[in-house]
């Protein structure tokens, strides 16, 4: 709400009270004209509340300033209206009679119009106070979106290159190998590239697209070697229109890749799992622990803390995430909610 409106709005309350007041006393000229100088000071100190005073309290800070301020302006107001604005009264002629005619003395009057004058800009304050409060939990929220956008721009930058740098080593290898496979590595290489490109620039894409990656990131690893990898892909996406965070379940695929000592293929094995429905994505991976540990590389590292903290953004309330070790097996279930909290 605008400060004109909250103007508009505080103004439109008093002249509603006013009037109220007004056809209690059956609209009585002197009570009209006694307290018409009030509700025009009323609006005047709110006017000056709004546009002046509760900005320099509120954003500036300065409350001994505000206070001192505010009751001079509140004095002043209700010294002038009471003793300047308001029209003299004949006086009766006898105490008996002002008791019986309900007469009240000029004090009373005075403190009367200085109690209506506090109280409009003591109401103002409290909307200028909910107001700013309301102002600043928007604030608060609108930059705690742009830090989680911003610490998910870096995330998702983190995955380019090491996908890149683990796609351009297994073409490497090939290139010595096997000028066919290499041609098709590259085919591969091409399609992957285009989706981390121009795809994953989106904040979610379609699941069949990130299976595709999938699929291709297997395809480009087993042409690594002339015998099938015991790697095993299932998909049953029933909901085809579903859609998921880019490069959200590449890392795990990586981790197991890695892991695994898949090359040895004797004794080894990953199995993946996706069933995709409209409530929800279920995905599962398993991989081979060998029995000697795999020394790893100093660049890896990054794939599942960097897919931990991309649900906590994107899916806060809305995954479920299970990390364990069983025997000489690894084991990852990962349960998504792709309606809730997107």
């Amino acid at each position: 709400m605008t400060k004109a409106k909250r103007l508009v709005f505080q103004a439109m309350l008093w002249g509603v009270i006013w009037l109220i007041l007004s056809i209690a006393q059956n609209f009585e000229r002197p009570f009209l004209l006694d307290n018409l100088p009030v509700f025009i000071f009323q609006i005047g100190l709110i006017t000056f509340l709004v546009y002046y005073a509760a900005p320099s309290f509120f954003v500036e800070k300065r409350y001994a300033y505000f206070i001192l301020t505010s009751l001079f302006i509140l004095t002043v107001s209700s010294l002038f209206v009471s003793f300047f604005l308001t029209p003299p009264r004949p006086g009766p002629p006898d105490l008996l009679h002002h008791a019986k005619a309900g007469f009240r003395p000029p004090v009373l009057v005075r403190l009367t119009h200085g109690m209506f004058l506090s109280l409009a800009y003591l109401l103002g304050l409290f909307v200028e106070g909910v107001h700013f409060l309301q102002k600043k939990e928007q604030e608060v929220v609108l930059n705690k979106n742009v830090a989680l956008q911003s610490e998910l721009k870096l995330l998702k930058s983190q995955i380019n290159p090491h996908f890149l740098f683990n796609s351009l080593n297994n073409i490497y290898a090939l290139a010595a190998m096997d000028t066919i496979k290499t041609q098709k590595s590259i085919s591969y290489l091409s399609d992957m590239l285009r989706y981390v490109l121009y795809e994953c620039e989106r904040p979610f894409v379609s699941l069949q697209k990130e299976v595709e990656y999938i699929e291709n990131y297997i395809k480009l690893f087993s042409l690594k070697s002339s015998k099938n990898y015991p790697i095993q892909l299932k998909t049953q996406i029933i909901d085809p229109a579903t859609n998921i965070a880019p490069m959200l379940l590449i890392p795990f695929v990586e981790n197991a890749i890695k892991h695994s000592h898949i090359e040895k293929i004797k004794d080894t094995f990953i199995h993946i799992l996706l069933k995709v429905t409209k409530e929800r994505i279920h995905f599962e991976i398993e991989n081979s622990i060998p029995e000697k540990a795999i020394n790893k590389d100093k660049i890896g590292g990054i794939g599942l803390e960097n897919v931990k903290k991309r649900l906590a953004i994107v899916y806060p309330e809305a995954h479920e995430l299970l990390i364990k070790k069983e025997a000489n097996i690894f084991i990852v279930k990962l349960i998504i909610n792709p309606n809730k909290n997107v």
